[in-house]
């Protein structure tokens, strides 16, 4: 089988609309027939299938996603009525088969094109949004939620966050210096000491969904969990600056310290994103983090 998508990954899946017909034909007969067209996406994790006007098929890239869809069946039914922007609606849980090892999933479409595609246009309206998204998302009760895979301390994700740091300033794309004191001085911030609160944990622009320059929706729940809402804090440097980034600041609710964490989670994601994805294997996600890191670094 040749897979249809660009292979980021030295392990990814081979995934093409042949075996997404197979699979919707074996398993959803009910869906059988309608047309299946992939959906061009900068997204690193799953692979998606347009399945005719109202349905999207997702499927897992890598054999370590095989979580992330039935964390989304799991749990996204009881928060979507919770929440002020529309989510996923999780439909019909696949299972493997055809050669594809993985669990498998259909959802209702979203209409409308990512923020990095499609910007905001009024950001500062779509701050106020996005920070009581993440208030009503935090208020949910994260009893027996599972813990976010970005939900801990940033101390256990150093070694290539410093390797990341060396190779870019290599690259001459970073200071170093600047980028290495802002890093050691996230990892001295006090550590969250509240109980863990429901987290998206992937808030970049390509997972914001926007209509008409206005923000609509948040996608791509494969790292919600629980955990220190400083992860959440991403978009204020991917996504805002100025006086959008303090409003974003202000409608999140947050304390000083987990602020100044979330920017040492922008950093982190910056270097990791700009480093891994460098040399055309992923441009827009490679061009999101530099973003975020530069962002982060002439942050005062």
């Amino acid at each position: 089988m040749s897979a249809a998508t660009t292979k980021m990954h030295a392990d990814e899946l081979d995934i093409d609309a042949a075996l997404v017909e197979g699979l919707i034909a074996d398993q959803f007969p009910e869906w059988d027939g309608l047309s299946v067209s992939r959906v061009e996406s900068s997204g690193t994790d799953n692979a998606m299938y347009r399945l005719g006007d109202d349905l999207v098929v997702r499927l897992p890239r890598l054999p370590g996603g095989a979580g992330q869809i039935s964390l989304e069946h799991r749990w996204l039914p009881g928060l979507a009525p919770q929440l002020p922007l529309a989510v996923p609606e999780p439909l019909a849980l696949g299972e493997p088969a055809r050669g594809y090892g993985l669990p498998w999933g259909v959802y209702r479409w979203l209409a409308g094109a990512n923020a990095y595609d499609s910007p905001i246009r009024e950001r500062t309206e779509a701050a106020v949004e996005l920070g009581r998204f993440l208030v009503a998302l935090r208020e949910v009760d994260a009893t027996g939620a599972p813990t976010s895979v970005r939900g801990g301390h940033l101390h256990g994700r150093d070694d290539y966050a410093r390797l990341a740091i060396r190779d870019l300033d290599t690259d001459g794309v970073l200071d170093a210096d600047r980028a290495t004191r802002l890093w050691d001085e996230t990892l001295q911030l006090p550590r969250w000491e509240g109980e863990p609160v429901w987290l998206h944990a992937d808030l970049l622009p390509g997972n914001l969904l926007t209509e008409n320059g206005r923000l609509t929706a948040v996608i791509d729940f494969g790292c919600l969990g629980s955990g220190d809402p400083a992860a959440d804090m991403l978009p204020a440097w991917t996504l805002f600056d100025g006086e959008s980034r303090e409003v974003f600041r202000a409608a999140a609710a947050v304390d000083d310290a987990t602020w100044e964490r979330g920017r040492g989670w922008a950093l982190r994601f910056g270097v990791g994103a700009a480093h891994y994805y460098r040399g055309g294997k992923n441009p827009v996600l490679a061009a999101v983090g530099m973003r975020a890191l530069q962002e982060a670094i002439a942050a005062p």
